[in-house]
């Protein structure tokens, strides 16, 4: 149990990793200079995306489930 709890974080943790970097890439403006970056926003926006997204992988998660089959 403890293993799969273990890979579920750390698939969960990777992909909320990915969502939160897609999230604040996506919020910055494409002519917007460094400096006018609203930064708060954009780090808080990408920290409630990466806790909705380990939120969604409680459903279960995909790159588990590959990986249980090839195992057996």
């Amino acid at each position: 149990m403890k293993q799969q709890t273990n890979q579920w974080m750390k698939a969960a943790g990777i992909r909320a990793v990915k969502t939160m970097a897609q999230t604040a890439l996506a919020m910055l403006p494409a002519a917007a200079t460094i400096i006018s970056v609203d930064w708060v926003t954009i780090l808080g926006t990408a920290a409630l995306a990466g806790v909705v997204s380990l939120l969604t992988s409680t459903a279960g998660l995909p790159e588990l489930t590959k990986n249980e089959s090839e195992e057996i």
